[in-house]
């Protein structure tokens, strides 16, 4: 009989990729459940892998192999592995491209009505530099978190700011100790109340999309986004990028500072994705005439209802519009 051999691994971390339209239950957001067997049941149901796509950049998944390290998609999102007992470089940085395979995704998630669109510009150099638009780059350096201590909640999205007189539609920001969204285009957008910020998940918001500083000689590249490179594929929607030890805040840390040894308790990182809240508009499906519409926007969601009558389902959108200005998003529903 043949030998086999065996390597123990224990995991480096995880990553969560939690989207509120597979995990609310109307207007009760995911984590305000009542039930923790609710959630719990929601968690085991739920697999956004045939939503999204994430992979390591050829250099991350060459230093993935080469330190004899997996990685490994979940239906909640991904784990990186390493062999037990293991030292890896303390300045390590691993980076993974986020892809969406269904469209539904861009029907249900906020902030998703600007375009990505892929910019080519032409350098001094001669050159052809690329680079996508509002594509966020979110990271274990610049993340925020909700709770205190060893208990607290690592999020990779930034800290939700104020509101900026050039936000968009469906931007997320603070006012006070309260959560807001803007329902229309600033300045002057109307603003949805979520809740108060410090009991709420750090959305994926504007503000992790980085402004971009082109290269010397580079003129016409977009304000926000990412470069491309061979490193970032075509599709990307959005940069996860993690780094082994955060001298400032080492809850975010997957490695020791002093020996590069996995953490005893791997950090569990998650990317919160809102879901879209639009107004919604019955309309007579003999005459097309409207019959009522809803008084503030509301969430879509898989389960449950936040409205009164028959809920909206993903589909397309209608942005109305003052000029080039968004003024709010409707969802018809014909009854």
């Amino acid at each position: 009989m043949g030998e086999r051999s065996t390597t123990p691994y224990q995991r480096l971390f995880t990553v969560r990729l939690l989207h509120h339209y597979w995990l609310d239950d109307g207007a009760t957001l995911f984590d305000a459940m009542a039930s923790a067997s609710q959630r719990d049941v929601r968690l085991l149901n739920y697999d956004i892998r045939p939503i999204l796509k994430v992979a390591p950049t050829p250099d991350t998944e060459r230093l993935i192999v080469g330190s004899g390290c997996v990685f490994k998609p979940l239906g909640l999102g991904f784990v990186v592995g390493v062999p037990t007992g293991a030292r890896l470089p303390k300045d390590m940085m691993l980076n993974f491209a986020v892809s969406i395979i269904d469209n539904r995704f861009f029907d249900v998630t906020a902030l998703t009505l600007r375009p990505q669109r892929i910019v080519e510009v032409a350098g001094t150099d001669g050159a052809i530099h690329r680079f996508k638009e509002n594509v966020p780059v979110l990271s274990n350096l610049t993340g925020t978190t909700r709770g205190s201590g060893t208990s607290a909640k690592l999020y990779l999205s930034r800290a939700i700011p104020a509101a900026a007189a050039d936000d968009p539609v469906e931007a997320l920001v603070t006012s006070g100790s309260n959560l807001l969204q803007l329902v229309g285009d600033n300045p002057g957008a109307a603003t949805l109340q979520i809740g108060a910020s410090a009991s709420l998940p750090a959305f994926l918001s504007q503000v992790d999309v980085p402004a971009i500083v082109p290269p010397a000689g580079v003129t016409g590249a977009p304000a926000r986004g990412v470069a491309l490179s061979a490193e970032l594929p075509d599709d990307i929607y959005a940069l996860l990028s993690l780094t082994a030890v955060n001298s400032g805040d080492t809850r975010f840390s997957f490695l020791t500072a002093t020996t590069g040894a996995p953490r005893a308790t791997p950090p569990v990182y998650d990317v919160r994705f809102r879901n879209r809240s639009t107004r919604w508009v019955y309309r007579d499906q003999r005459t097309g005439n409207v019959v009522s519409t809803e008084a503030q926007p509301l969430p879509l969601t898989l389960f449950g209802n936040a409205g009164t009558k028959r809920k909206a389902m993903p589909g397309p959108i209608k942005a109305e519009k003052s000029g080039a200005k968004i003024t709010r998003i409707i969802s018809e529903i014909y009854i």
